[in-house]
Formats: C-alpha cells, sequence, structure tokens
C-alpha cells in the first residue's frame, strides 16, 4: 500500500539523497550533501519554514516534496509552494505523484486558511510540464524571476 505522510527528522539521509539525485536528473547540478543536511534540520527545527512529506510503498521510501509558505494579501491566505519533488526511478508512471498531488489539494480544500499551490519548474524539464499540466495547473499565469547569491 502507498500512502503520504509527513516527513521527520529521522528521514533526512533519505531525502538528501533524492535531493541529489532530483538536482542532478533536472539540471545536471551536484548539490552538496552537508548544506541539504544543514537545510533540511533548519526546516525540522522550524516548521515556520516549511515541511516535507514523503511517500511509503510499505516501509520503503518512494518519494518525496516539501511544502513552503506564502501569505497572500489579495486572498488573505496562505499559498503552498510545492518544491522539492521526487519520486524513486522505479516507481515512476505509477501514479505516485499525482497521489502527492491529490493529498495536497485536498487537504488545500478542507482548510479555510490555505487558498491555492503553486509550483515552479525549470523550463527545460519538460517532462515535469507535461505532469503537472496534466494535473490541470496552469503555468502560464506567472513568471519567476530570481536573483540568487
Amino acid at each position: 500500500m502507498i500512502s503520504v505522510q509527513k516527513a521527520i527528522q529521522q528521514h533526512i539521509d533519505i531525502l538528501v539523497d533524492f535531493q541529489q539525485r532530483l538536482a542532478f536528473e533536472t539540471e545536471n547540478v551536484i548539490l552538496d550533501a552537508g548544506t541539504l543536511r544543514k537545510g533540511m534540520k533548519a526546516l525540522f527545527d522550524d516548521p515556520s519554514k516549511g515541511v516535507y512529506y514523503v511517500v511509503k510503498e510499505e516501509s520503503e521510501i518512494i518519494g518525496c516534496h516539501m511544502i513552503t509558505y506564502e501569505w497572500s494579501d489579495w486572498r488573505n491566505g496562505t499559498v503552498w509552494w510545492l518544491q522539492s519533488v521526487y519520486v524513486q526511478e522505479s516507481h515512476r508512471k505509477r501514479g505516485v505523484f499525482k497521489m502527492m498531488y491529490d493529498n495536497l489539494i485536498t487537504i488545500i480544500k478542507n482548510d479555510p486558511q490555505l487558498v491555492g499551490l503553486r509550483l515552479y519548474a525549470d523550463k527545460t524539464n519538460e517532462r515535469a510540464l507535461k505532469v503537472y499540466e496534466a494535473m490541470g495547473m496552469n503555468g502560464s499565469h506567472y513568471t519567476v524571476f530570481e536573483w540568487m547569491k
């Protein structure tokens, strides 16, 4: 049976592994494990930063995603940002992402303080873009700009 649940600090090692794989697969970037570990620990130590979810099949963790928060004055509520989505290659195309997504939409629909879900994706990650569009997400409303140190 496959289930989605909040991650706990003991999941950091697998989350680090998944995020390193994600960065390499999607952007050909090698992430430093120590920096990742510190960043994840900061999130677990301060839940106002966000929350990680894991997807389990029986006792094996097969995927994960992170949620961070944005306050919307226009909507007087919180928008969830879906980030760091990863599903093990052997479990892809089996509805795992749909399960993650449906779980989030259910939570958002049932919480009056939550007003929506956003994500950003690398423009070159065509596989992910197709999946997000298939879920009913609209990628044409905003463009994300960034400046990173």
